[in-house]
């Protein structure tokens, strides 16, 4: 049987709609999974049960994070947030870390995947960082590639993409800063800001800042890979969970 991936969905403001993008739905279902479309009601039963039926989750981009829920104020570049989804998809994370079930995480996904790992972010990466940065919110669509991500030997990313640069689309204004010991960064720009990142105590749990389901959308190699590469992990069934 296919394995089950939850695919979180984006909460618009008045909490009146949920969306998921297509190309999420499709990158998930050509891998060979099967997309289930998750709310974002945050009920402790419900998300156990989510937990313990899904193979893997799949945490898809978005509107901005809480600073609160790193301990911080809201800065003046802080953009929209959607505090429901973030308590939903803390809670849902926090829970497949605890049963070590695969977890991929895109864009937003990656930020919030730090934060329940116990990291921290840039509110706003243009103005909480001196250093000259590239265009991490490029003008140019979805599918297009614009800048480069450097991985890391000796990676789970590395392995499964078989070279050290790649090239790929961006769209965000915030990103990881601190990074728990539990995970190491394992791609980055040209400017340093955090790519990619995984964990070194879970099966699989991989967060990306770009959008790999645009360009597995335009036939992207690595993009593929990096789903096929989640799927596989969520037909592999773990012995026993790791203490996290």
């Amino acid at each position: 049987m296919k394995p089950l991936i939850g695919i979180t969905s984006s909460l618009e403001v008045d909490q009146e709609t949920a969306l998921v993008s297509y190309d999420n739905i499709n990158a998930i279902s050509k891998a060979g999974g099967v997309p289930i479309i998750l709310p974002n009601l945050a009920i402790e039963e419900d998300i156990d049960q989510l937990a313990n039926k899904l193979d893997g989750l799949y945490v898809t981009g978005g509107y901005d994070i809480d600073p609160t829920l790193f301990g911080e104020e809201p800065h003046i570049g802080l953009g929209t947030i959607t505090p429901a989804r973030d308590k939903y998809e803390l809670a849902l994370l926090k829970r497949f870390l605890e049963l070590d079930k695969p977890i991929l995480a895109v864009c937003r996904g990656l930020q919030i995947l730090n934060i329940a790992a116990g990291g921290n972010m840039y509110q706003d990466i243009y103005s909480q960082i001196s250093e000259p940065l590239l265009q991490h919110s490029q003008n140019a669509p979805k599918g297009h590639a614009s800048h480069f991500v450097h991985i890391h030997p000796n990676t789970k990313l590395y392995e499964i993409t078989g070279v050290d640069k790649i090239k790929v689309n961006s769209r965000h204004h915030q990103a990881n800063k601190y990074v728990p010991n539990s995970f190491q960064i394992c791609g980055e720009a040209t400017d340093g800001i955090v790519e990619a990142m995984e964990s070194n105590v879970h099966q699989f749990v991989l967060g990306l800042q770009w959008h790999p389901e645009n360009l597995a959308s335009t036939g992207d190699e690595v993009s593929i890979k990096i789903y096929e590469a989640f799927l596989e992990a969520c037909t592999t069934k773990v012995v026993a969970p790791k203490v996290y």
